[in-house]
């Protein structure tokens, strides 16, 4: 939960990235991966966190 999950994909020029963020940041982040082309943004809520 501090740091992405940064994944290579079959497409070597490509990766997957997770993370979890707060809800209103995702209002400002996703535009601005739009801008820079990121691709298959998928946002869904976080139901529980076991630690």
């Amino acid at each position: 939960m501090k740091n992405p999950t940064v994944a290579p994909l079959a497409d070597g020029e490509w990766v997957a990235v997770n993370t979890i963020i707060e809800e209103q940041t995702a209002w400002t982040l996703i535009p601005k991966l739009k801008e820079a082309n990121a691709q298959g943004i998928v946002e869904y809520p976080l139901n529980k966190v076991v630690m």
